[in-house]
């Protein structure tokens, strides 16, 4: 199956005014330069090679569209486990690769335990397979919270610090940053993200990245952005990122507006929407200039979606095709395509049949506008966060919680 290369160049909405005066200078990342203070949101089964490669793709339409770039945005990867990275699992080993055209190549660590987290960081250095490497503290996925991993860890602290500290210092000597994604804390009792911060800081992060929400929110509800504004006024060395409730370019110039933030995180924002991060470099560069495409385009857009995911699945039509599945909502929401298309689509199993039910809709159909805007991905609703035995007694663990932390990479890796 041949992937094809050039992209469409969606349709840019006329500017109001000229560019004007950039809202943001470049974010700095160690010795990367993001021009476009951008940073894609790792996302479990989304940000693969084939969906990095068309947002990033789809970032340089901007040049055709206002002369700002998304392309200079920093994309980073789904999360791995160091477990599985340093067991050389082969789904892992498939995830942390990137295209030729990725630079920097970001990838994103999950671990509970600072000796895997030191060794998996080693081997990507070692082995030239990252050139920034972030560590996830945010998830808030039971599979992941009741091993104490993920939104959960920072609450004890000088495990937090261990893990930090190895992997820094894996990375240093081969000019890698290391930079830190978290959020508020595990619930609103237990607050963890100016603590985190300050000793993210103290040892030798490049950033730090804060989602506005607690765990027990999950993805519900709204972000505090004013905890991001708190997290910036602590955190005086380093870039303070700020990730939650991003759905337009005018949200990111809010969120800097209010918090001072020194660039954006965007996750489910961009689910459907690749081209939002013209939008975005475009707003940071002081144009108005938004994309708005037509049903055409955006169908385009998931049929070339779709053959980039052939090709991350090495050829395997079948698997491209399932993956695809998920995103077909989110690339057609506010269109009228019709339950019955939208049904179809949903049980796609190759690229012939895609492209026979595109061939059924209108493809004249104009960008929706605001049907097509607001919130994507599902939000969930607040819950208890599920954590090891015990978790919250005390901010140091205990030999039992040692224990099971120590299992915990290998449980999840496998599940």
């Amino acid at each position: 199956m041949s992937v094809s290369t050039a992209p469409t160049v969606p349709t840019a909405a006329p500017a109001t005014t000229p560019a004007g005066v950039p809202v943001l200078p470049p974010l700095r990342i160690g010795r990367h330069v993001i021009e476009s203070p951008v940073v894609l949101a790792p996302m479990a089964g989304i940000t693969n090679r084939a969906f990095r490669r068309l947002c990033r793709e789809y970032g340089s339409a901007g040049l055709e569209a206002g002369g700002a770039s998304g392309a200079t945005s920093l994309y980073v990867n789904e999360m791995v486990t160091s477990r599985a990275l340093v067991e050389r699992n082969a789904e892992t080993m498939r995830l942390i690769s990137h295209g030729p055209e990725e630079q920097p190549r970001s990838v994103q660590l999950y671990s509970v335990d600072p000796v895997t987290a030191g060794l998996a960081a080693r081997m990507l250095v070692t082995e030239d397979r990252a050139d920034h490497i972030d560590l996830n503290f945010g998830c808030p996925v039971p599979k992941v919270t009741r091993k104490g991993g993920g939104a959960a860890l920072p609450w004890k602290t000088e495990l937090f610090r261990g893990i930090i500290r190895a992997v820094v210092r894996e990375a240093a000597p081969f000019d890698v940053p290391v930079t830190v994604k978290m959020r508020i804390g595990i619930d609103d009792d237990h607050v963890t993200y100016l603590d985190a911060g300050r000793i993210a800081e103290a040892e030798g992060v490049a950033a730090v990245a804060l989602h506005g929400r607690t765990a027990s929110q999950a993805y519900s509800g709204s972000a505090n952005w004013d905890a991001i504004a708190r997290l910036k006024e602590a955190v005086r060395t380093v870039p303070v990122l700020g990730n939650g409730d991003i759905w337009s370019a005018e949200d990111a110039l809010e969120m800097v507006r209010r918090t001072g933030c020194d660039g954006v995180v965007v996750g489910r924002g961009c689910l459907g929407r690749p081209w939002l991060f013209t939008d975005l470099a475009a707003a940071f560069a002081g144009s108005s200039v938004r994309v708005q495409p037509g049903l055409a385009e955006v169908t385009a857009t998931l049929r070339r979606h779709a053959e980039y995911l052939v090709d991350f699945y090495d050829g395997d039509e079948a698997h491209a095709c399932r993956d695809i599945r998920k995103h077909i909502a989110w690339y057609l929401k506010g269109f009228p395509a019709g339950s019955t298309v939208r049904h179809q689509l949903a049980l796609v199993d190759s690229l012939e049949s895609i492209d026979a039910l595109i061939a059924t809709m209108d493809l004249s159909a104009p960008w929706p506008g605001e049907p097509a805007e607001g919130q994507r991905g599902r939000a969930g609703s607040p819950r208890v966060v599920a954590l090891p035995e015990n978790w919250l007694r005390s901010r140091d663990l205990d030999a039992e919680q040692a224990a099971v932390v120590a299992q915990a990479e290998l449980s999840v890796s496998g599940g």
